[in-house]
């Protein structure tokens, strides 16, 4: 018993420290998800998509960089509003 309390209690502290991911917020309102932490480089961020590729975005179209657990989910500014005007 006592066993199987100290692995549940092991496996809830240790393991969600392993899945770190980052939102980088573009300036159009888009969201990236990175599987590694961005690392900046001649004005570029290299980063390693949640499929493992290495991508790269310009420093300028990227408004924030922040941790996956903190990160706002903001509402998409190009959708369709009643009546088919943008909606604010």
């Amino acid at each position: 018993m006592k066993t199987t309390v100290i692995l549940l209690l092991f496996m809830v502290l240790v393991l969600p420290g392993c899945t770190r991911h980052y939102v980088l917020t573009m300036n159009n309102g888009t969201q990236l998800v990175a599987a590694s932490k961005p690392r900046l480089q001649g004005g570029t961020y290299y980063f390693k998509d949640a499929t493992g590729n290495e991508q790269t975005v310009p420093q300028g179209r990227v408004r924030q960089v922040s941790p996956g657990t903190s990160a706002k989910v903001e509402a998409n500014p190009f959708k369709a509003g009643p009546g088919g005007a943008p909606s604010k």
